[in-house]
């Protein structure tokens, strides 16, 4: 969940570091470091906090040098401090590291009977007295070879070695590593976001590879030190300059960008003329598939529980659903027949990609629906689907779990038209009727100061809950987590049905209750169940779309209303006032609204 990245120049590094870490900040932002060298000596600046507070501090230290690796860090071994900041050194080396290193203790130990001095709590610094160990009686790519073949876990490594002045090293197991390739100089990178401003030629480190990078020459190696070629991929230099442009927070412009992202994805997915979904890429025929499952992690896992519900509507499909943690260490009954799809927004979330793993091991068939098209899983993966939100920065997912259902729904659509399941009026109708979902979007971000209001009671609340029958229940999910993540308020979804089995106890009053009862099938049993809150004590928030019938109860004490849309469609308009409620909690509380506590954005670790 940490960010690292490297560069080594004939001009000076530190300022092009700093800018790198800004753009990898949303996986950590617990402490930050840079490391340069400088007439061949090692110079390290870190700190306790954000990338702002490293800034400040180079400034005071004047840190120079035309080679240098620095890191943002998501705590894992060790609490955030500055004696745990990465990077690392010894005498000889300085690291960074992604990942966690599980036989950290049994290496910490070997290393003090050597006479090692440790001064942090973290995992990484084995690594840099490993290297220095073994850099006494190997060259730098057999100590490379050797360290990698002690190390057990998943890592991304930069290092950068005393009186080495055009070297620098990278290697990779399990966590994500591009090395980007420029004019004279060269670079590592967590992810291609790091290193787009300054390139749009990268490379990807497979398992077990590691490189040798110089200022005009980058070699690949293979777990046993052989020479490998690696393909060149060109980026889209499309979110070069992603900015929050007017507004303070990188969130509440995702929110609102939510509109102009499902007609980009639409577009690339909908022949408006001839009114056919297109997915040209797809590997196999349609028919022969005869059961799904999906699998996701957080907000990604919600996105796939409603591709379920859409899915067993409007196909004969099998269809389940899986936590990605969870999938990969069960005793999985693999189907010949299914379509694994995986859903990420990173494409680089640890356990989910170990799934998808886990899955072409066993030569299924494999789906990834990903933000980011150069990422692991993206490229791992039979068919991509890409969601076309651009890039999303605030921690807390918005527009990509917009993006990543409307994907799900749309390629639900193609199937069930191809397998005959719907006709082509019922297809083309559903077209028609995406083709409205993004003025409805548009009408639905307008009811912004209704929700600033209630926002200010879900901010005091000790807890709260949300519920919604259907499909909507995956939204009660969704909505909860949002509100966890922002506001750090106890929040859970339940399926409205569900509260007489048990949860009904914690209701208390003035307790907060969000109810999600669209005017479908399920209508008038999700208002009985809100009758059933309201007697209790609850404040209930109704969220509703709009009708001329009156809602069957009393005593409601706020109600908001979406546009009416096809039932199908209607839990993308209900998700968007969830995710202004936990912004506005959050904004009211005055907390780091795009960077909550002890979050990352990308989670490569397990």
């Amino acid at each position: 969940m940490c960010g690292i990245v490297g560069i080594i120049s004939s001009k000076e590094v530190t300022g092009r570091i700093l800018n790198s870490l800004k753009k990898l900040e949303y996986r950590g932002y617990d402490s930050a470091g840079i490391a340069t060298l400088v007439d061949g000596n090692i110079n390290e600046v870190k700190c306790e906090g954000r990338v702002e507070v490293l800034e400040k501090d180079i400034t005071k230290f004047n840190l120079k040098g035309d080679i240098g690796i620095g890191h943002v860090r998501w705590a894992t071994h060790g609490k955030p401090s500055k004696i745990n900041a990465h990077p690392h050194s010894s005498e000889h080396v300085s690291v960074v590291h992604n990942g966690i290193i599980e036989n950290s203790t049994i290496l910490k130990k070997f290393l003090e009977k050597k006479g090692y001095e440790f001064k942090s709590q973290t995992d990484t610094e084995v690594i840099a007295h490993l290297v220095t160990e073994y850099l006494k009686k190997n060259s730098i790519k057999d100590t490379i070879i050797k360290i990698l073949k002690k190390l057990h876990g998943s890592f991304a490594l930069g290092i950068i070695f005393k009186g080495q002045s055009n070297l620098m090293v990278g290697a990779k197991r399990g966590s994500p590593l591009a090395v980007g390739y420029g004019p004279n100089e060269n670079y590592i990178g967590s992810d291609s976001y790091a290193l787009k401003s300054m390139t749009n030629k990268i490379s990807y480190l497979d398992d077990g590879e590691f490189c040798i990078v110089k200022k005009d020459q980058i070699e690949f190696f293979d777990t046993e030190g052989t020479k490998i070629n690696k393909k060149v991929m060109n980026l889209s230099k499309d979110e070069i300059d992603y900015d929050k442009g007017d507004y303070k927070y990188f969130m509440e412009k995702e929110i609102d960008e939510q509109p102009s992202t499902i007609t980009a994805c639409i577009n690339e997915y909908i022949d408006k003329h001839n009114k056919q979904i297109n997915i040209y890429n797809f590997p196999w025929k349609i028919s022969s598939i005869d059961s799904v499952m999906l699998i996701g992690c957080g907000t990604a896992f919600h996105s796939c529980l409603m591709a379920k519900y859409w899915m067993e509507q409007n196909t004969n499909l099998d269809v389940s659903v899986d936590i990605a943690s969870e999938f990969r260490y069960r005793k999985v009954k693999f189907k010949k027949n299914c379509l694994y799809i995986v859903v990420s927004q990173s494409g680089e979330t640890a356990d989910t990609h170990a799934a998808l793993e886990l899955c072409k091991r066993n030569k299924m068939k494999t789906c990834a629906v990903v933000n980011v098209i150069e990422s692991s899983i993206a490229r791992d993966a039979d068919l991509v689907l890409p969601i076309y939100c651009g890039q999303e920065v605030g921690v807390a997912s918005t527009k990509a779990f917009i993006g990543q259902m409307l994907v799900l729904y749309i390629l639900s659509t193609k199937i069930s038209f191809d397998q005959k399941c719907i006709s082509r009026k019922e297809y083309q109708s559903k077209i028609d009727n995406l083709l409205t979902l993004s003025d409805a979007a548009k009408k639905t971000l307008k009811l912004d100061q209704k929700i600033l209001n209630v926002g200010k009671t879900f901010a005091d609340a000790k807890g709260s809950m949300f519920l919604g029958r259907g499909y909507s229940f995956p939204i009660a999910l969704e909505g909860a987590l949002k509100l966890k993540e922002l506001a750090y308020v106890h929040a859970e979804g339940y399926p409205a049905g569900e509260m007489k089995h048990g949860p009904l106890a914690l209701i208390e009053e003035g307790m907060p209750v969000v109810v999600l009862a669209p005017r479908d099938e399920h209508y008038k049993k999700t208002i009985s169940n809100m009758q059933e809150v309201i007697s209790r004590g609850a404040k209930v928030l109704l969220i509703t779309n709009k009708n001329m019938d009156e809602v069957i109860s009393e005593n409601i004490w706020e109600k908001i209303e979406v546009d009416q849309l096809d039932e199908e469609l209607t839990p993308f308009l209900m998700t968007i006032p969830l995710q202004k409620l936990a912004f506005y909690s959050a904004l009211e509380k005055g907390y780091d609204i795009d960077k909550p506590r002890n979050l990352a954005k990308s989670v490569t670790v397990e």
